[in-house]
């Protein structure tokens, strides 16, 4: 049996030459074209168009997202369970990073633990 020299090694990651991308050739030619959008991008550039808002008495012109945050916060207020649960998540994924405010307390805390983590506190129980 002929030993093959080192650099002709075929095994894990290292396929025959003859099957290797030739320079310039891709791995995937069909895949992806240029400038295709994802979702990520579709939603962002469609929650920053703008639109006619009704506020109290008045139109104002506002982006999609900020008309969106206002109504969710507007049934909260009214006492809507499921908006209520929705902005305390929301608050807690977009300032739980940030350090606490001095005006918030460790009550505090625990109030809003409270609205987010339902399902951690009744198993505690």
């Amino acid at each position: 049996m002929t030993k093959m020299p080192a650099d002709d090694a075929v095994g894990y990651r290292k396929p025959p030459k003859a099957h290797q991308f030739q320079p310039g050739q891709s791995g995937n030619p069909r895949g992806r074209p240029k400038g295709a959008r994802n979702f990520k991008s579709d939603l962002r550039e469609e929650l920053g168009e703008t639109i006619a808002f009704r506020d109290g008495d008045r139109d104002i012109t506002i982006s999609k997202q900020r008309a969106l945050i206002k109504r969710l916060v507007a049934e909260a207020i009214r006492g809507d369970n499921r908006a209520i649960n929705s902005v305390l998540s929301l608050c807690a994924r977009a300032f739980g990073d940030e350090d606490h405010d001095e005006g918030s307390s460790a009550e505090d805390q625990d109030i809003v633990d409270a609205f987010t983590l339902p399902s951690a506190k009744s198993t505690e129980i």
